[in-house]
């Protein structure tokens, strides 16, 4: 119909149209929607979320290394929530535990930090995934100017659109987007259980270097004494030059081998520094009694593989995360349906006649019917599904594997053990020897330098015994590995006590 030259061509609406003041009647309520859309969505657009700069530059970066003052990072500590991790007490005037190692690590890396920004991500992919389809509000306007014009009007027109195909998947794209949030969450918290477990690392390979170069210094120092004894022997012609080059020569290589453990302990430490995210100058050292362990009966494979699937965080999260892709999967064959819009209509021609009906739009799915995107979502879904079955594999062998290295340590350290037990028993020996009169000084030296090979090799042994069951932790999952008749809550390694 024609009315003061106003065409409404089409309006598409997804519900029924109800005029809310009196006298309007179906012309009148079309026109006062559109008066309540059109402010609206400039409202919409007024409520958004303000640009915020967030400069990259040196202070701000710099700012964001800061180390927190101690008694903020005691709060986090004590506060700390973790799947594995445990709260511990931070008191770091009576040096640094491993367990304080782990938790600072993961308080303090920046690598974390990055990963932590995934989870506002996902959030943010959630909530899109809520959200439903804006409606679209389209303006049109036409007059006659050819032809038989003679009793026509301009027109004008409105459309009000709104798609409903999302409505259809929405469900199985929000359990998508929430799987994906929750393997998320789990993927985060595993990273944070790396990096604690590489600060444990490092704690105890700084504890096995110091104790080596401790050593190192007391074999340099008797190295010393050996040429001073032999050259006032040269000079006496109880001994010849040969023997003094020789003890010179075994000076000079323990003087490079002390030398070269410095500078490895020296390394270290500022590896621990960067494993718990502190700067390198940043003041802190090693708790005074922090030993490494001397053997350790693990459980059996089959015990530590049959929880394997629930402690070992990646896996969980890789069984969300398929279960995210199992939604999305749902959602694109939902997708495959045609695209419909629905609604009444209101129209108003040139020859100022009105209509009123009900408008039907659906897309025929003749070429496209998501055909592609169904594809590379099942595709994603079996990729998932063998990366799954993989990581599984490679976790289980991982076990295995160090549960041989871990026993054929123990049997090593049980070795070194009591091959240290009888030098030092020759050692012991000697010493009353010479303080009898029956040997001499250099003769018992060769003695107690058997005794300090045996003692070194017994600190690498133990060393990497240590590295070993913290590898086993990592390849379990489990932040204490409970040791065979120590009960349940024994710890793989000396360390000090968390707080439940």
């Amino acid at each position: 119909m024609k009315e003061n030259g106003i065409d409404y061509t089409s309006v598409a609406l997804g519900g029924s149209c109800e005029c809310v003041a009196p006298g309007f009647g179906h012309r009148g309520c079309v026109i006062a929607l559109v008066l309540l859309l059109v402010p609206a969505s400039f409202l919409g657009i007024a409520g958004c979320q303000p640009y915020q700069a967030l400069p990259l530059t040196a202070p701000t970066v710099n700012r964001a290394l800061t180390v927190p003052e101690m008694p903020i990072l005691q709060v986090q500590a004590e506060t700390l929530r973790h799947p594995v991790l445990g709260p511990v007490q931070l008191n770091l005037q009576n040096g640094l535990s491993p367990d304080e190692a782990a938790v600072l690590a993961v308080l303090l890396h920046p690598s974390l930090r990055a990963e932590r920004d995934k989870r506002a991500l996902a959030d943010a992919q959630l909530l899109q995934a809520r959200l439903l389809p804006n409606p679209e509000l389209a303006f049109s306007f036409e007059t006659p100017v050819a032809g038989e014009t003679t009793g026509t009007v301009n027109g004008f027109g409105v459309e009000l659109n709104w798609d409903i195909q999302p409505l259809w998947s929405r469900s199985a794209r929000v359990q998508a987007a929430q799987a994906n949030r929750a393997s998320v969450a789990l993927d985060i918290a595993w990273q944070e259980w790396q990096v604690a477990q590489a600060a444990k690392r490092a704690v105890y390979r700084l504890v096995n270097l110091d104790d080596q170069v401790a050593l190192a210094r007391e074999i340099e120092c008797r190295r010393s004494a050996d040429v001073g004894l032999l050259r006032r022997a040269v000079q006496n012609g109880t001994k010849t030059s040969d023997e003094l080059v020789a003890a010179e020569v075994a000076q000079s290589q323990a003087i490079e081998s002390l030398i070269e453990l410095q500078q490895q302990a020296a390394v270290q430490n500022l590896a621990l520094r960067r494993a718990l995210g502190m700067p390198p100058d940043y003041p802190i050292r090693i708790e005074e009694g922090t030993l490494l362990p001397a053997r350790f009966q693990a459980p059996a494979a089959t015990e530590l593989t049959a929880s394997l699937e629930q402690e070992r965080l990646d896996l969980v999260a890789l069984r969300r995360g398929y279960d995210s892709q199992e939604a999305a999967v749902r959602a694109a064959i939902l997708n495959q349906f045609p695209k419909v819009s629905i609604g009444p209509t209101y129209a108003r021609d040139v020859e100022n006649v009105d209509t009123i009906g009900f408008g039907l739009g659906i897309t025929l799915p003749v070429f496209d019917r998501n055909q592609g995107r169904i594809a590379a979502e099942q595709a994603t879904r079996q990729k998932l599904f063998d990366e799954y079955v993989n990581r599984v594999f490679e976790a289980r062998a991982d076990v295995s594997v160090l549960l041989a290295k871990i026993e054929s340590l123990n049997r090593e350290i049980a070795a070194a053990e009591d091959t240290q037990s009888q030098s030092r028993r020759l050692e012991s020996v000697y010493h009353q020897a010479m303080l009898q009169g029956r040997v001499d000084v250099l003769t018992y030296l060769t003695a107690w330098y058997s005794l300090a090979n045996s003692r070194q090799k017994l600190l690498t042994l133990k060393g990497q015994l240590a590295q070993t069951i913290i590898d086993l932790e990592s390849a379990t999952g489990l932040y204490r590995i409970p040791e065979v008749g120590a009960g349940p809550a024994a710890g793989a390694v000396p360390q000090k006590e968390s707080v439940p």
